[in-house]
């Protein structure tokens, strides 16, 4: 299971994985799942190889900040550019062929030529309130800091989404049931914009960082 903010169990002992839509697993084939009707997060854990990792720390040798955007075809151009924007680009050899590989995975995955890609070095919160993307899906990658956070539906009371308001209700039924990605998981977040999954978007956030805390965060959408 993904890592829990807090340890708690849903109600009733309801079976967790059933109950969230979830799929979660150590080898790639747990990423298709996606296209499952009933599954709207599939969860790759993973453990970030050493040379990854090296890449990883190089882009925090500097103060500058790192918002790396690519819209196009995953492959050799999309190599050169990471390694024209990335700080000490000769440390990040194998970060870059991490990043291509995924996003050459979401293109064979979802039947596409095209990918939006974001790497961001992040020091404040994006996204603190829980939400539901208005897309289709999304992978979500965290290099370095504390991943996604994330609820499952026993514990979401959609009434709350949208634009804060007095008159609408908390969003989390229970505090104790917020999950987490982990450092180096992939995660496969389904949307309200996937055809048939309108009502039951994976409702998350980012999550909250302490004094000096970073994360290097990536996501890849089928564009």
């Amino acid at each position: 299971m993904p890592t829990a903010a807090l340890s708690h169990q849903p109600p009733d002992d309801t079976d967790m994985a059933t109950d969230m839509h979830l799929a979660v697993g150590e080898d790639i084939d747990v990423l298709p799942r996606i296209f499952e009707d009933a599954i709207n997060l599939a969860i790759l854990r993973r453990q970030l190889p050493t040379d990854v990792q090296a890449g990883v720390n190089a882009q925090y040798q500097t103060d500058r900040g790192l918002s790396f955007s690519w819209l196009g075809s995953p492959g050799d151009a999309l190599r050169a550019d990471l390694r024209r924007r990335l700080h000490v680009p000769d440390a990040c050899g194998a970060l870059i062929e991490d990043i291509v590989t995924l996003a050459e995975a979401m293109a064979f995955l979802f039947d596409t030529d095209t990918v939006g890609l974001r790497l961001r070095r992040l020091g404040d919160v994006m996204c603190p309130r829980f939400h539901c993307d208005n897309l289709p899906v999304r992978l979500v990658t965290t290099y370095h800091g504390p991943g996604c956070e994330w609820l499952p539906e026993w514990a979401v009371d959609r009434r709350g989404l949208g634009a804060p308001s007095p008159s609408k209700p908390e969003i989390v039924t229970d505090q104790y049931a917020v999950q987490r990605l982990g450092t180096g998981d992939l995660g496969l977040l389904k949307g309200s914009g996937w055809v048939g999954n309108e009502r039951r978007g994976l409702v998350h956030r980012s999550p909250a960082l302490g004094d000096g805390e970073q994360r290097l965060l990536l996501t890849i959408d089928p564009a």
